[in-house]
C-alpha cells in the first residue's frame, strides 16, 4: 500500500505539486492551533486554522479573525512564512535551500519546478529560481525600508519595521493580510499617495510574474522583449487603465464611497482599487459600500486576474489576451490568433479555452454550494467565491460570518485557485495515453 501510494505521488510533477502544497497548509492549520499562536491563547479550531493557513499559503487574503488583534507575534510569523512559501512557490524554496547546500537538483525535481513556475522547458529553470528568489528578496526589501520609513511617523521605531517587513511581504505576494486592526485595511491612509503608490508598485510587480521581471531586469542586454512579457505588460495596463475609469465613473456620485472626496482622491482611490482587485487583497475603501455595478465589474477583474508565474490567481492576463485575440480573428474571418505580429499555435488557443471554462464552472459550482449554506445576497456570495478563487482576498462582509460547510467551500476554492485547475485535473486524473486512431470529422452548426 506504502509503495503504491508513493508511486502514486511521484508518477507526474502536479501531483507532488498537489501533495506539496497540502502538507504546507496542514502544517501551518497545525501551527496556528498552537496557543502561542493567539493573542488570549485560546486556540482555534482546526476548521479556522485550516482556513487562515489556506489563505496564507494560497495568498489569498480573506480572514476569519483581524490578523493584527487575534494572533500574536508567533501567528504573525506563521502566516508570513506560508505567504512567502506560497508566494514563489515551495518548490522554489526546496531548490533555493538545495543550491545552498550545493546539491545537484535532479530531473524530476527539475519536472515538479517547471510545473509550479508554468515554464515550457526545463532549459534555464536553475537560473530562473536564483532570479526569482533575487528578485523576490530585493523587492520585498525596498518596499520594507519604505513602508518602515512610513509607519516610524505613526509608531514607534520598533513596531515600524516589524509592520513595515510584514506589508511589504504581504503585499508583495498579492497575500493582503495586514496588521492595521479592526479589519480596516488601509483605509486610514486612504488619500496617502506615499503609501498607496509604494503599495500599487509592489501588487504589480508581484502580479506581473517573475518570467516577466526577469525580463524587465534584463532589458539592457537582450534589447527586446519576449511575446509573453509584451502580452502581459500590454494587457496588464489596459485592465488597470480602463477598471480605474469604470470604478471613478461608477462612483463618482456614490456618497457611501468616494461621492464626497475631491477630484484627485476620487482618481487614487479608483487607481487603487483597480490596481489591487487584479489580486491584491488590500484595499482602502468598503467595498460594500461601492455600487452593484461596480461591485459585478470588480468581479470580471479578480476573474482575469495576474500573470502566470506570478504570486496572484485567476485565469490570467494572458489567457484573456489570447481569448480576445481569438475572437477578433474570428471576427474578421482569420483562422490565426495573432499578437504582436506573431501567430499563436492552435493548442495555446485551446488551452486558454479550456482554463477558461474550468474556471467558470469551479467558481459557479463554489457559488452554487455557497448560496446553499450561506443567508446572503447573490451578489456577495459571488463576489467572496470570486475572490477566493482568483485568491484575491476581497470581501463584501460575509467571511466572518461563513459556516463551517461555508468555510470549507472557500478552502476548497482558495487551494484550486492557486493550484490551478488543469494542475490539479492532471494530478488526479489518468495518465494520457498515446492516440491510436482519429474520429471521422464531423459538422455542428454554431451561433
Amino acid at each position: 500500500m506504502y509503495k503504491k501510494a508513493l508511486k502514486w505521488i511521484n508518477a507526474s510533477p502536479p501531483r507532488t505539486l498537489l501533495l506539496g502544497f497540502s502538507f504546507i497548509i496542514f502544517l501551518g492549520a497545525v501551527l496556528l492551533r498552537l496557543p502561542l499562536s493567539t493573542v488570549d491563547r485560546e486556540p482555534l479550531s482546526f476548521v479556522d486554522a485550516l482556513f487562515t493557513a489556506t489563505s496564507a499559503t494560497c495568498v489569498t487574503g480573506l480572514v476569519l479573525f483581524d490578523t493584527g488583534s487575534h494572533f500574536s507575534t508567533f501567528g504573525h510569523w506563521v502566516i508570513l512564512m506560508l505567504i512567502q512559501i506560497g508566494g514563489i512557490g515551495f518548490m522554489t524554496m526546496a531548490t533555493l535551500f538545495a543550491l545552498i547546500l550545493r546539491r545537484r537538483i535532479s530531473l524530476k525535481e527539475r519536472l515538479i519546478l517547471q510545473e509550479s513556475l508554468n515554464q515550457g522547458s526545463i532549459e534555464g529553470l536553475v537560473r530562473l529560481v536564483r532570479k526569482v528568489i533575487l528578485y523576490a528578496l530585493a523587492l520585498e526589501t525596498v518596499g520594507a525600508l519604505l513602508f518602515s520609513a512610513r509607519f516610524a511617523i505613526d509608531m514607534p521605531l520598533g513596531q515600524a519595521i516589524y509592520h513595515g517587513v510584514f506589508h511589504s511581504i504581504s503585499i508583495f505576494n498579492n497575500a493582503g493580510f495586514d496588521l492595521s486592526g479592526d479589519f480596516s485595511s488601509f483605509s486610514s491612509y486612504s488619500t496617502d499617495l506615499f503609501m498607496n503608490v509604494v503599495s500599487m508598485v509592489l501588487i504589480i510587480l508581484g502580479g506581473f510574474g517573475f518570467i516577466v521581471l526577469a525580463d524587465l531586469f534584463d532589458l539592457r542586454h537582450k534589447r527586446k522583449f519576449s511575446l509573453h512579457t509584451k502580452v502581459v505588460l500590454t494587457v496588464s495596463g489596459a485592465l488597470i487603465l480602463i477598471g480605474t475609469l469604470i470604478i471613478f465613473i461608477f462612483e463618482f456620485t456614490n456618497t457611501k464611497s468616494i461621492g464626497g472626496d475631491n477630484f484627485g482622491h476620487k482618481l487614487l482611490v479608483a487607481l487603487f482599487q483597480s490596481v489591487t482587485t487584479r489580486s491584491g487583497g488590500v484595499t482602502t475603501v468598503d467595498i460594500s459600500e461601492f455600487r452593484q455595478a461596480t461591485q459585478f465589474f470588480i468581479i470580471i477583474l479578480m476573474f482575469i486576474g495576474a500573470s502566470p508565474g506570478s504570486t496572484g490567481g485567476g485565469i490570467k492576463t494572458t489567457t484573456f489576451a489570447v481569448l480576445v485575440g481569438a475572437v477578433l480573428a474570428m471576427i474578421r474571418g482569420k483562422e490565426d490568433v495573432v499578437l504582436f505580429r506573431l501567430r499563436l499555435a492552435q493548442e495555446r488557443v485551446y488551452k486558454a479555452v479550456t482554463v477558461t471554462l474550468f474556471c467558470i464552472g469551479i467558481v459557479m459550482l463554489g457559488t452554487m454550494i455557497l448560496a446553499t449554506t450561506e443567508d446572503a445576497s447573490f451578489l456577495k456570495i459571488l463576489f467572496e467565491a470570486t475572490s477566493a478563487f482568483g485568491t484575491v482576498g476581497l470581501s463584501m462582509g460575509l467571511t466572518g460570518d461563513l459556516t463551517t460547510a461555508g468555510k470549507l467551500t472557500i478552502i476548497f476554492l482558495m487551494f484550486i485557485g492557486r493550484l490551478g485547475p488543469l494542475t490539479l485535473t492532471y494530478a488526479l486524473g489518468p495518465k494520457a495515453g498515446r492516440p491510436l486512431y482519429r474520429h471521422a470529422e464531423g459538422k455542428i452548426i454554431i451561433g
